[in-house]
């Protein structure tokens, strides 16, 4: 069992940055892959970033050059680091862990991204 938190949401201005960030509690963190999910209204929840126990990373085409996500093993937290925002990038954003065996998937509560003027 893995419990997630996510802090670090807020409004900002298109143009803008934020630093999220998922304590994650409850079981080996290493071996969990982490991602960043986002849904906006409307909208199905769509995958923003990933990173593997190995620290391999992907992103999502929307995010590419903007947004990094990374992870420390030792704290057991991932932080996904968003800049130039634009309105579009506006959703909520749950941190996820995934275990391939035994398969296993955790969310965390949500964080509210506002990019706004």
């Amino acid at each position: 069992q893995v419990q997630l938190v996510e802090s670090g949401g807020g409004l900002v201005q298109p143009g803008g940055s934020l630093r999220l960030s998922c304590a994650a509690s409850g079981s080996t963190f290493s071996i969990y892959d982490m991602g960043w999910y986002r849904q906006a209204p409307g909208k199905q929840r769509e995958l923003v970033a990933s990173v593997t126990g190995g620290d391999n990373t992907d992103y999502a085409d929307s995010v590419k050059g903007r947004f990094a996500i990374s992870r420390d093993n030792a704290k057991t937290t991932v932080t996904l680091q968003m800049n130039s925002l634009k309105p579009e990038d506006t959703a909520v954003y749950y941190c996820n862990a995934k275990r391939r065996f035994p398969p296993a998937n955790y969310w965390g509560q949500g964080t509210q991204v506002t990019v706004s003027s």
